[in-house]
């Protein structure tokens, strides 16, 4: 019920001061021997609380209306009283710069200087005298307030946009995760069920028929059984964390012992990556491995990493003798699509000079944070 008399949102931070300040407003005033009387007085604070409820609502031109309503009002009372009233303006400073306008903000700040000097030419009291010297910074932090506010809670609003963007850039990822996994079910394991069962159909025509027959289709019903089991570990497997340190350690180890000599060039700070993206990266790097052991017949290999401001890259290069197929095969499909998740690039072509250049490119979209280890 209450929230229909105050935002819900400002409740937290701001209620506790706005009913101080405006408790201290009607003390201020009702006790001043100046004030323009007692119903003048009530007037002229009536129309600066219905300023105010409406300049607590309104976002749109009504708000820089309420804001010159409430502030000239202030400048009355403040011309009876005293300028020390024109300290209750920062309220109306603060709805202010949650304006949506420039504009807006630009003439209710002008309003509000045009107020402090109104009350001492009024007055006829100097600004610089030293009585009053207070008042001149505290007009100019006072007409700058809305600014701040405006961008503070633009900043805010962007940093929602941001966080909103990054989950649901983690539920594509995720479900095109889940997609992948679906694909290699399907390709995999799918295809190597097929083989149990059709080998167990043979196995039962032949089990009366030809025993020996029947008994070489079930130890290949074995052996098809024993390579489902590999594929679902390797499947499960995937779906965990996988360091990327800890993946160029073996690559280094694997490497070695195929012969093949591994260098691995990093920088000794580098930005703090998620679960999702060090994992990608990691079974890009194991494919990229796999592929030279395999494939590559190289002797020396160079993985290069570079931490920039904008974008974490690696390369890896061998002297091997190049890719055949650059678009398709030995893996590179699987690594288009991991990098594809992350937003990010892939690159393979033979080297000019004799082996293959890989770059895997992932766009950093968060601010980095140095790696604690």
């Amino acid at each position: 019920m209450f929230h229909k008399l105050y935002p819900k949102d400002q409740i937290k931070n701001y209620l506790l001061i706005d009913i101080v300040l405006t408790v201290f407003l009607f003390y201020r005033v009702l006790s001043s021997e100046t004030a323009p009387g007692l119903w003048g007085s009530l007037l002229l604070l009536l129309l600066f609380l219905v300023s105010f409820y409406i300049a607590l609502w309104r976002r749109s031109g009504w708000l820089l209306a309420a804001v010159l309503s409430g502030q000239g009002t202030l400048t009355v009372l403040g011309i009876f009283i005293g300028p020390d009233i024109l300290l209750f303006g920062f309220l109306f400073a603060d709805l202010l710069g949650r304006s949506r306008s420039k504009g807006q903000i630009a003439v209710g700040s002008a309003a509000i200087a045009l107020s402090y000097l109104l009350v001492f030419v009024i007055r006829q009291e100097p600004l610089l005298k030293t009585a009053n010297a207070i008042y001149l910074p505290v007009m100019i932090i006072q007409t700058l307030y809305p600014a701040i506010i405006y961008i503070r809670e633009k900043a805010k609003s962007l940093q929602g946009e941001l966080e909103e963007a990054n989950q649901q850039i983690a539920m594509y990822i995720q479900q095109e995760e889940r997609q992948r996994i679906a694909r290699d079910l399907h390709d995999t394991l799918g295809q190597t069920l097929m083989m149990i069962k059709m080998k167990t159909e043979l196995a039962t025509r032949w089990v009366d028929k030809d025993p020996v027959q029947a008994k070489r289709e079930l130890g290949e019903i074995l052996d098809s059984s024993r390579t489902a089991l590999k594929q679902v570990r390797e499947l499960v497997s995937e779906m965990k964390f996988i360091s990327l340190a800890g993946e160029l350690e073996h690559s280094a180890k694997l490497l070695g012992t195929a012969g093949i000599e591994l260098r691995i060039e990093k920088p000794e700070k580098s930005p703090l990556l998620s679960s999702v993206e060090e994992t990608m990266l990691a079974l890009c790097v194991r494919e990229a491995m796999t592929n030279i052991i395999k494939h590559s017949r190289a002797k020396r290999c160079t993985i290069r990493i570079e931490a920039k401001d904008e974008a974490y890259e690696i390369h890896i290069a061998d002297d091997g003798t190049g890719i055949k197929q650059p678009d398709g095969g030995n893996g590179i499909p699987s690594m288009k699509e991991r990098m594809k998740m992350l937003g990010g690039t892939f690159a393979i072509a033979s080297s000019p000079t004799g082996g293959t250049a890989l770059s895997l490119k992932l766009p950093l979209r968060q601010l980095k944070k140095e790696d604690p280890a």
